[in-house]
């Protein structure tokens, strides 16, 4: 991690890891805010390019060819990475929920998660059909089905629902990957059967009518049926409906519409549109709130409506990066125009592919190529990572939002002393560790439910005691694991010698900084470890920073 010298004066965190984040930790990481510190939140360590998924899908790249370690890109940017799923945001006390950590506190918050199919709306899709987003958990859903088809005996009926230019080039890249891989087997590729289904009237409604041909003929020629102008109103176990009453029997079914927003943004309190996306202005700050941006899939610029597509949320990258970096320092936000035409490359599973621009279109095997080609070069700029000098500059008051949190920066760098000095205060202390619950024992006298110089316990008539003390820095930039691996490791020690433990003391040493910053560094910690200490029945009694 690129680690800095200076005191953290403001927190952005980062919620998601799709295009336009990525695209903001590697601006970030070529011009780092001295003060200002990244947390990227996200269930994954690696994120996939939907660019590339349909040559993904249909054998032409490989897992890591597809994917942005996100691991090693916050490494970069000097950001901490936060591996949990976040189920809703405390605007009032600017704290993030997350599902299995404590809550994460933001100075600046930015929603980068794109979006998830609304299979609820339909009767028994949630049930038999496999959405293909969100992306960020696609891999594992395609590898499942693959295995599935793959295993088929005899004729397979695969359904599409979505005929816009995801669920074509899903159609072709998966039709074209599954047929050569009957073909290895010795099976039948001819059993193989797809079918696109759409409410709309025609296949890739946003693109021309030169493009939507070329689909419309690639798809007949191929052999997929196409069933348009009536919605899917059910999904059975095998079996598939429409509204005008037409049914199919399936074996799979793969859901490439009906996207919206996330249930738990509807408890947030902010502004959102009828598909529960987040409303934004021109600056991508969202309507409700100028603390908190969003951006990609999961944002309605509603200035500027456009579809739902990858290459607004690439394009995005730069002004939100921008656009954080400015408000951190006290800077008005500046608008952004997204381009009223963008060119959109579609393949057709086989290394052919279609060039979409307004009315323009082309279209051929260099067409795939030259997308090929522009989709590496994207993907080194985040997979391909010079190194990086450590910056060791002051600390930019600047950054800090009022003359308070200034004058905590400079005594945080004047607290750089040894010894006593360098103690974390007790006011933060209280703060942070009042939050905890370590469990009960009667066989201690004072421990944290009543603070002193030392702990006191009582030992049992014939039991020995045994001592065991550890200390290791940080390998990890998530304070909160490593609160969970430093507590393992040391009940490691006291179970080795056949002991059982009894009470714990913690030393710590931790970032200086404002206070807040190393209160929610001390809490993280602490609760990490004091959940695996309350799991060994082992007391939390005391300590040092």
């Amino acid at each position: 991690m690129q680690q800095s010298e200076q005191p953290v004066l403001r927190d952005i965190v980062l919620i998601g890891g799709g295009h336009s984040h990525v695209g903001v930790l590697k601006r970030f990481a070529m011009n780092p805010v001295p003060g200002v510190r990244l947390t990227l939140i996200c269930r994954d360590t690696h994120t996939p390019y939907s660019g590339m998924l349909p040559g993904y899908v249909a054998g032409h790249y490989s897992y890591d060819d597809v994917h942005i370690d996100l691991s090693k890109l916050a490494e970069f940017a000097g950001a901490r990475l936060y591996r949990d799923e976040v189920v809703g945001i405390d605007r009032g006390r600017k704290r993030v929920i997350c599902r299995s950590r404590p809550d994460v506190p933001y100075d600046i918050l930015s929603v980068n998660i794109g979006s998830a199919p609304k299979v609820g709306d339909v009767s028994g899709a949630t049930e038999h059909a496999v959405p293909v987003k969100p992306i960020n958990g696609f891999n594992n859903r395609w590898l499942s089905l693959l295995s599935r088809l793959e295993n088929h005996d005899g004729p397979m009926t695969v359904a599409v629902v979505g005929a816009g230019a995801g669920g074509v080039e899903l159609t072709l890249a998966m039709q074209f990957r599954l047929r050569n891989e009957l073909e290895k087997r010795g099976h039948d590729p001819d059993q193989l059967h797809f079918h696109l289904f759409d409410a709309d009237q025609q296949i890739l409604p946003t693109h021309n009518a030169k493009v939507r041909a070329v689909f419309a003929e690639t798809l007949a020629n191929r052999g997929v049926k196409v069933h348009l102008g009536s919605a899917v109103s059910e999904v059975e176990a095998n079996r598939l409906t429409t509204e005008c009453g037409d049914t199919l029997a399936v074996d799979e079914v793969l859901w490439v519409t009906r996207a919206g927003g996330p249930e738990w943004l509807r408890d947030t309190g902010l502004a959102l549109d009828d598909g529960g996306f987040i409303r934004v202005t021109d600056t991508l700050q969202t309507e409700t709130d100028d603390d908190i941006f969003a951006a990609g899939d999961i944002a309605n610029v509603v200035n500027h409506p456009r579809e739902k597509a990858g290459v607004f949320a690439v394009r995005q990258g730069r002004p939100l990066a921008d656009n954080l970096r400015r408000h951190a320092l006290g800077k008005p936000a500046k608008p952004f125009r997204p381009q009223k035409k963008w060119l959109a490359l579609i393949s057709t599973g086989d290394k052919f592919a279609v060039a979409s621009r307004g009315d323009l279109s082309l279209a051929g095997s260099w067409v795939w190529r030259w997308k090929n080609s522009i989709d590496r070069r994207f993907m080194a700029k985040f997979n391909d990572l010079p190194a990086m000098e450590e910056n060791a500059a002051l600390p930019d008051t600047g950054a800090a939002q009022n003359s308070e949190e200034a004058s905590q920066a400079i005594s945080a760098v004047a607290m750089r002393c040894g010894g006593c000095g360098a103690k974390v205060g007790s006011t933060v202390l209280s703060r942070a560790l009042g939050e905890l619950r370590p469990i009960e024992r009667e066989d201690i006298l004072i421990g944290l439910h009543a603070p002193d110089d030392a702990a006191v316990l009582t030992v049992p008539p014939g039991k020995a005691v045994v001592h065991t003390v550890d200390f290791f820095r940080a390998f990890i930039d998530d304070p909160y694991v490593f609160g969970r691996v430093a507590a393992n490791h040391a009940l490691g020690d006291v179970f080795a010698m056949g002991a059982e433990a009894q009470s714990a003391t913690a030393v710590a040493t931790v970032p200086y900084g404002i206070e807040s910053k190393v209160e929610d560094v001390v809490y993280q910690m602490m609760s990490g470890a004091v959940e695996v200490l309350n799991e060994a029945g082992c007391a939390l009694v005391g300590g040092h920073t």
